[in-house]
């Protein structure tokens, strides 16, 4: 298997989140290192995702293709009547 390349990253983390790592760690058994990789890991992705939801919903404003507030308020308090509103479309 190739050798992945890395990088020594430093940070300062307070306490009770340091001894929640190494709660977890213990609990699976894993290192400190993996946990931290895990968890960088996972908020990379949702970082990523979230810059990719805001880039599709400017293009959507840009294209104006957006629903007017007052309108999905209009809908969301008719859903309870007898006569609600179609859903809003842009």
């Amino acid at each position: 298997m190739a050798k992945t390349e890395t990088k020594v990253l430093t940070a300062h983390v307070p306490l009770p989140i340091a001894d929640k790592v190494d709660e977890i760690a213990s609990r699976l058994e894993r290192s400190r290192n993996w946990i931290i990789k895990q968890a960088l890991t996972s908020w990379i992705d949702q970082e990523e995702e979230r810059n990719r939801l805001t880039r599709e919903a400017l293009a959507d404003v840009d294209e104006s293709l957006v629903i007017h507030h007052q309108d999905v308020l209009a809908w969301a308090e008719s859903l309870g009547t007898d006569d609600p509103l179609p859903l809003p479309r842009p």
